[in-house]
């Protein structure tokens, strides 16, 4: 079995089934997923079937694509109800995504002010409520339990405190952090599982969100209040009539088994907008709603071709991070398109890259709220030079405005998708002069993943991760893959900070128990101060420490160690890191000769 058969189910539903259980049977809730994630399924409608043993079955009923209630999951076992089946099936299945708010309904940008009678209610505009604020607290002591026991020792349990703290911060109008800590479990899940995909890079990132978002809930007021908050609905508001030119398709695959694509257009003043459908099905919908129809008023179009062509829309309602509303009084007909060499499209191009570097950079803040909007989209004209051998893998190097090498790397490594095996061909065919669409991968060095470019002989365009070069598309078909020689790169690339940075991610997969027992660091911190990086130097110093700290009570026993403090020193490590990355990664992306 694996999870992609299984239906996602609801946060509250699994924190319910792992909470009923008896502590004897929580003790081998992790070995009961293992088990049961080795025994065949079958699918029949919106019911999945994992056969428990040779007699007893358990079921799980999703209809709509998703198991909404604790009464969907059913077992035949002797023990059930109370058995450890139900909550090892919902343990083992994606976390479900909540529902998305339709278009044409109206919502309220921000909740309304509580009411001192009711702690369920959302806060004022000005200050956190206190069940807001106690929310918020049962996020950060489930992060922090993350962090002390690390990726090993985060178990289903954990998970499952993770997910109805989560469920709460939702109710309680919190929904970027309950979106943080659903991230997290996703990833914990996919860690365990040893999913390729999995990145410890990610993890951090996402527990770094939860935390920092649980932390400021009960600090921030007004306008930072509203962004930590975020909102649960996208609301479309009228934007009357547009004129679209597609851009390029994207393949959209989630780690929660959802599924689908994205088509970017651009209207007449440049501005991007989004048409997509994405819905429960993994990397086989993706490639099959590709062909499909746009859901948007009358247009036949589908995603591929409304990525060449364009849209004449009227009655139009569009999200603040660009999405397109599909409501009932949105009408639409097919309209001619424009090549990324006419106007209004190659306008996007002209920007310089470091402008358009420093916007990306903004929208890929890990701590800033997302505005979405394409604003993380670089528009390039580049000269490819062949493939760089990487210790993660092989990635296309490029030099475009200025001289400046950028390196161009695969948006999904899934193999049934066309991004490895493009950019593969495209590292047979150097001197090709390419225009290209890639999203901005903040690193020590320019970079991109690449989403789509101009065709090799000129005609139209390709969506790297739907069309499938060939051969006979390049310059020279019979050329092999090229290997460019190693670039030389800013003094940002050689920073000692990777020294804070590693010690951030080995906490992940083993917990604070591992990074306390490094011993002495004072070599390394001498080093980042040599490099003008005090604060770095403190940090990793103040981490090591605390991970290292356990008190003794008048008899010798152990204290509880302090989860609360390391993981405030984690934190700050953390989002010191980022910040000075992203300082680095903007100053990569300037002009070689500014340097």
């Amino acid at each position: 079995m694996t999870v992609d058969r299984l239906p996602p189910v609801a946060p509250e539903v699994t924190a319910t089934l792992v909470e009923d259980l008896s502590p004897r049977l929580r003790k081998r809730l992790d070995a009961a997923v293992t088990k049961l994630g080795a025994r065949p399924t079958h699918r029949d409608g919106d019911t999945v079937t994992i056969a428990v043993d040779d007699e007893s079955e358990l079921r799980l009923h999703a209809p709509g694509g998703v198991v909404a209630t604790v009464d969907a999951v059913t077992c035949g076992c002797l023990l059930a109800p109370a058995c450890v089946h139900r909550a090892a099936a919902a343990c083992a299945a994606p976390t479900a995504d909540p529902a998305p708010e339709p278009a044409d309904r109206p919502s309220r940008a921000a909740p309304e002010p509580a009411s001192a009678t009711d702690p369920g209610s959302a806060s004022s505009p000005e200050v956190a409520s206190p069940a807001q604020r106690a929310a918020a607290d049962a996020l950060w002591s489930a992060g922090a339990a993350v962090l002390e026991a690390g990726v090993d020792g985060a178990g289903a349990v954990t998970r499952s405190t993770l997910l109805r703290a989560a469920h709460t911060a939702r109710l309680r109008h919190l929904p970027r952090a309950a979106g943080a800590a659903l991230s997290v479990v996703t990833l914990l899940r996919a860690a365990r599982a040893g999913d390729p995909s999995y990145r410890t890079a990610d993890l951090v990132t996402a527990l770094a969100e939860l935390l920092g978002t649980a932390h400021r809930v009960g600090t921030a007021s007004g306008a930072e209040l509203a962004a930590v908050r975020g909102a649960a609905r996208r609301p479309y508001s009228p934007d009357g009539s547009l004129r679209l030119y597609g851009l390029f398709t994207e393949p959209v695959v989630t780690d929660s088994g959802h599924g689908g694509v994205r088509t970017w257009v651009a209207g007449s003043d440049g501005r991007l907008c989004t048409v997509g459908d994405v819905a429960p099905g993994g990397v086989g919908r993706a490639l099959g709603v590709a062909d499909r129809a746009v859901r948007l008023g009358d247009s036949a179009l589908t995603h591929r071709e409304l990525g060449r062509a364009g849209l004449a829309v009227s009655g139009a309602t569009v999200s603040p991070d660009g999405r397109l509303g599909a409501g009932k009084g949105v009408k639409a007909v097919t309209a001619r398109g424009a090549a990324w060499t006419e106007p209004p499209l190659a306008a996007l191009w002209e920007t310089p890259p470091a402008e358009q570097a420093a916007r990306a950079l903004r929208s890929a803040s890990r701590y800033a709220a997302p505005d979405g909007g394409g604003s993380d989209l670089l528009f390039l004209d580049v000269e490819l030079l062949g493939a760089v051998r990487e210790s993660g893998g092989t990635c296309l190097l490029a030099r475009c405005e200025g001289g400046m090498c950028v390196r161009l790397t695969v948006a999904d490594d899934d193999p049934a998708l066309a991004h490895r095996d493009n950019l593969t061909l495209l590292a047979a065919a150097p001197g090709a002069r390419l225009r290209i669409i890639g999203r901005l991968v903040p690193a020590l060095h320019p970079r991109l993943t690449l989403l789509a470019c101009s065709h090799p002989t000129g005609e139209g365009t390709i969506d790297l991760g739907l069309d499938r070069l060939r051969r006979a598309d390049l310059p020279d078909p019979a050329a092999p893959v090229h290997l460019a020689p190693l670039q030389p790169e800013g003094s940002g690339a050689h920073s000692p900070l990777y020294l804070l940075e590693r010690r951030v991610e080995q906490t992940v997969p083993a917990g604070r128990a591992a990074l306390g027992m490094l011993g002495d660091v004072t070599a390394e911190t001498r080093r980042m101060r040599r490099a003008g990086l005090p604060t770095a130097a403190g940090l990793l110093t103040a981490l090591c420490t605390s991970a290292a700290q356990r008190d003794r009570d008048l008899f010798g026993r152990l204290l509880p160690a302090d989860t609360d403090g390391f993981a405030t020193y984690w934190l700050a490590a953390a989002r010191y890191t980022a910040d000075v990355a992203e300082s680095l990664c903007a100053a990569a992306w300037q002009p070689t000769q500014a340097r």
